[in-house]
Parts: C-alpha cells; structure tokens; sequence
C-alpha cells in the first residue's frame, strides 16, 4: 500500500525496495487475485469524486476535476487534503443541452501545451450514444477560467461509438491524438490538430483501439501515456455506476504504435477483449476505475474512483504509484 502521507520515507523506500527487484520478480508482482490489489494511498477532505483527472501546477497546487455538475473541481496542496472548489464552468455552455437534458459534463480529461491548459470533457445522456466531446481552453486551470471552445467530435443514434471519456495524447513527435469511447464497438482514437484542439482536417480516419465483440460492450474511459518505447493504453472495463454493485475494474495493454494494435501481457489483442488487470475490486474498495494517469514528482500515479463498501458506496478518490520495472504497470 501507498501511504501518500508519509510519501517521504515510505515512498523512498517502497521504490528503492521495488525497483532493486529483477524485472522478471516484478512481472510476479502483478496481482493474480483481489487480494493483491494495494489500498488507495491516503487522501482526506472533500474526497467525494467520480471519472478524476488531476494536474500539479508549477507552483505545486493539484487541481482535480470530475464528473457532475459543470466539471466539478478540488483542490489540494499536498496531495492529501483536498477542497471542494467551484465548478470549472460558472454557466454552462448552451450547446451542452442538445446531448444532455440535465445538462452536466463528465469524464473530463485536463493537460498543459503551449502555455495553455486544456480541458477535454463529454456530455450525453446515460446509456444513449447521442454524445459530443468538447473542449475548453484557460491560462490558469483554475475553475470559472476557462473559455469553451464548442464541440470536437459527436456521435448519434446510428453511430456505432459513443463520444464520450476524452483523453489527449501528445507524442514524442509533436502529433496529437484524442481517444475516448465507451460500449458500442469499443475505444476511437482520432488525429487532433495543435493549433486547435479539434480534429485533424487532413486525417479524418477514425482508428479502432480496444472492443469486446462477444459478450458484454462494457469498455471504456481509454487513457495513453509512453513509456519505455511502449504505449499504454488504459481502460475501465465492466460496469460503473452501480454502488457496492459496481464491477468495474482497470486494465491495461501496450503496442508499438499510438493507434494500436495493443496487446496484453499475455499476447491477447485488446480489439478482442484483451487486457492485463491494473486494479480490481478488493475488500472495502469496489469498482475502481475512470481512470487517469499523472506524472508527479514522485513517479507516475494512477488516479481514479472507487465505491465505498463501508459508506453505502459512495464514490471516493483513489491514487496509487506505479511501478514500471516490469514493462507493465503495476499499482502499489
């Protein structure tokens, strides 16, 4: 288990410890039962959160925004404690009420280029694939900043995807890629353009990244980060949303090339249901998932929700390190 408040020492040690291991050791640790799974890291305050995306500031502030509302949004100093904030829009955008009668934002995705943050979100009705990607862009990440920027890319009732649970991948070589979906036939990845965060008008494909063609559609919330010459692309599979009932869980798979194919560690394709689990469910800790993934000054975190079974399933923040040495994530 990570214990976020006494990162200092256990930190130190936990990764001087793991990564003393041989690779071969490591790749044992990856979790075989629910047992396994390492406890959230402690977190304190206002910890009420679902689909979390989280940034640290230059000055060294965390700002995290979620699902409800108009992108719900917290704060925290140090990692620990967080404070509800304002919502990152003070009005909301007029066009969110075509693909919400609520209308409220979810799984939004936030990232810093170019001296800009940007914040990648959906709005859709839940269960309908009527749902659109939008995009809002401010100079601070700071809630009632920032400035919308309309629509990235919809989808509709005769789709067969779901534009929802936007993640923006920058490259190595300056290309940007936008994944997201969710059910239906699975995870989407479109080409973006830098200079404004939409599509690329010279490459309109729509690549294919993770399905599950028997059996349940439930995959979704697609998350991209490189590392060691590999790509990793994260998902929540099963179902959400329901409590203590919930079944989600976290996988993940690796390829050689952003748009895929992705495999899993053992070789399956994630376009065939692939992937090797991250974090499941475990004692109190139910349904982990909505994931993101955040590169902080102690290594890479993997942030996301989990069902409290000791609290009537209320949805609660998670966080947890990673640990690469194995060439798959494994969660501590």
């Amino acid at each position: 288990m990570f214990d976020i408040q006494n990162r200092s020492v256990h930190v130190s040690r936990t990764r001087t410890a793991l990564l003393a291991l041989p690779a071969a050791v490591l790749l044992a640790l990856i979790p075989s039962s629910a047992s396994a799974y390492p406890n959230p890291g402690t977190v304190t305050g206002s910890t009420v959160v679902h689909d979390p995306t989280m940034i640290r500031t230059a000055s060294g502030q965390y700002l995290l925004y979620a699902t409800g509302g108009g992108i719900a949004g917290k704060t925290s100093g140090n990692r620990i404690a967080f404070t509800a904030g304002a919502d990152a829009f003070s009005t909301r955008p007029g066009w969110w009420s075509a693909y919400s009668s609520v209308p409220e934002a979810w799984a939004p995705d936030i990232s810093y280029h170019g001296g800009r943050y940007l914040l990648y979100y959906s709005v859709s009705k839940f269960g309908s694939n009527t749902s659109a990607i939008g995009l809002a862009t401010s100079s601070t990440g700071r809630p009632g900043s920032w400035t919308d920027q309309g629509t990235v890319y919809t989808s509709g009732s005769a789709s067969d995807y779901n534009a929802i649970d936007p993640n923006l991948f920058v490259d190595s070589d300056g290309k940007w890629w936008l994944s997201f979906g969710s059910w239906w036939t699975g995870l989407k990845m479109i080409q973006i353009n830098p200079a404004t965060g939409k599509q690329l008008a010279t490459n309109t494909t729509r690549y294919s990244l993770a399905s599950r063609p028997t059996g349940t559609k439930a995959v979704e919330a697609p998350y991209i980060v490189k590392r060691n010459g590999y790509y990793y692309l994260f998902a929540s599979y099963d179902t959400c949303c329901a409590g203590t009932s919930s079944t989600y869980k976290v996988k993940v798979g690796r390829a050689t090339s952003v748009t895929g194919p992705y495999y899993d560690r053992n070789g399956v394709s994630m376009m065939n249901n692939g992937g090797t689990p991250v974090l499941e469910s475990h004692g109190r800790y139910i349904g982990p998932g909505g994931q993101s993934i955040m590169n902080d000054v102690d290594g890479d975190l993997i942030v996301y929700h989990y069902y409290d079974g000791q609290d009537n399933g209320t949805p609660k923040l998670g966080i947890n390190l990673l640990n690469w040495s194995s060439g798959w994530p494994v969660a501590y």
